[in-house]
């Protein structure tokens, strides 16, 4: 059908030019709605499933679906439990961490045209979170070690073009979350069972700076003090803590019998003693602008701003119950993180430092966070309990209202934002 009539010839002259004022602002008005469709897309790991999917969302219909599942992993009578995600600078691979394998977990490549694995490499004890700098072209992925013992674990890391082990850096106990700063200089993770933030060089290979995240102490007695006050952690207790934070009931039961035919750790680990854990932060995230690094503190239910220059904490920002796994807007307004023991989205004002909202996800155990390149959307991907289906919730930073949710495979966890198709 023909949107536009032809001219007619008996038109006057102020009546041919408001009529082509009326085409033009028909144009404009079309041009405008092909500008504004966009199809947002993100990977997902369902945990529990064994898979990994892309799900999309119209945000002219509001409206999300799954486009598409592959299967991963090797062990055909376990669950091999793809935890994190990363998608390479290029957006031609997606790379998806297994916690669990024979007897350490492991690193797989796969193509996001084709979805075909294109290599594996060996990594160590429950690989979580990674990520890969645009300095150095390196992958760096952190040994969360979620079923071995209290011991000094470590960060690997891989070329993700031959898919080779380059180096294995030291770092602290449960290391979690890690993130780079902007021109992937430095690698931030944290240490969930010693509360530190720890600054890996990219370059150089090592830890180059550690801090305590715990509230400071301002005195050699108050320390005495304190030390007596907190006695060391012991498996049970460790036991314990990870209880209280595995919201979706099904992940502690097969971590168990997974650990009766493991190792602990890999040799040249030795289990140590430490004091029990308060703030257990659990994710990291610079800011844009790579002054401040910003940390989610799951037992301390509050967001901890660092400041990199001065390498101390500046700023304790209040939030939900349980922040787990967090993001920094794209254009630096806004920190978006889920509280996995309310099972809500939480969005902070950076600027004023305050929580503008606690968004109820489609279901009880908020997990990670992707925000759009445009700082429109956070995607959140969210657990189930039990037998329940994951999800996908789909969140407006602008309105802070869930638009929509898409239902995925069991226990949703890593995800990663992909791209904007127009």
């Amino acid at each position: 059908m023909n949107t536009y009539k032809s001219i007619p010839f008996n038109l006057t002259f102020s009546a041919f030019i408001g009529y082509l004022a009326n085409v033009v602002l028909l144009l404009l008005i079309t041009f405008s709605i092909n500008l504004n469709a966009q199809v947002y897309q993100v990977y997902v790991a369902a945990e529990s499933d064994d898979v990994v999917q892309r799900v999309s969302f119209d945000a002219n219909t509001n409206q999300g679906w799954v486009d598409a599942t592959i299967s991963v992993g090797k062990l055909p009578t376990e669950t091999d439990g793809p935890h994190g995600l990363t998608i390479s600078p290029d957006k031609k691979y997606w790379f998806v961490t297994i916690a669990h394998g024979n007897p350490y977990g492991y690193l797989a490549k796969y193509s996001t045209e084709t979805h075909e694995l294109k290599g594996t490499v060996d990594l160590g004890l429950f690989p979580a979170s990674m990520e890969i700098s645009e300095f150095t072209g390196l992958l760096y992925a952190v040994n969360f070690n979620l079923h071995g013992e209290m011991a000094p674990s470590s960060m690997m890391v891989v070329d993700p073009e031959t898919m080779d082990l380059i180096a294995e850096i030291p770092t602290g106990i449960m290391p979690h979350g890690t993130r780079m700063n902007s021109n992937g200089t430095k690698a931030y993770h944290v240490s969930m069972m010693s509360d530190e933030l720890l600054e890996v060089d990219t370059y150089s290979l090592d830890v180059s700076r550690t801090l305590s995240l715990k509230e400071s102490i301002n005195s050699d007695a108050a320390v005495g003090q304190n030390h007596e006050q907190h006695s060391s952690m012991t498996t049970q207790d460790l036991e314990a803590e990870l209880k209280a934070m595995d919201g979706s009931g099904g992940r502690m039961g097969w971590m168990k019998e997974m650990n009766t035919s493991k190792p602990a750790n890999k040799e040249g680990h030795n289990s140590v003693s430490h004091r029990a854990p308060t703030v257990k932060p659990t994710w990291a995230d610079p800011h844009p602008n790579g002054q401040w690094v910003y940390v989610a503190g799951n037992g301390s239910d509050e967001i901890i701003e660092i400041d990199v220059e001065k390498w101390g904490v500046i700023r304790r920002i209040p939030t939900g119950e349980s922040p787990y796994n967090l993001e920094v807007s794209p254009n630096g307004k806004f920190l978006v993180s889920s509280l996995k023991g309310t099972g809500a989205t939480s969005i902070i004002d950076l600027e004023r430092g305050l929580e503008l909202a606690q968004i109820p996800n489609s279901r009880s155990v908020s997990h990670g966070v992707a925000i759009s390149p445009d700082s429109k959307y956070a995607f959140i991907s969210v657990e189930g309990i039990g037998g329940e289906p994951g999800s996908v919730d789909v969140i407006s930073i602008e309105t802070q209202e869930l638009v929509t949710f898409v239902e995925t495979g069991k226990q949703a966890g890593g995800i990663s934002f992909f791209t904007t198709l127009e």
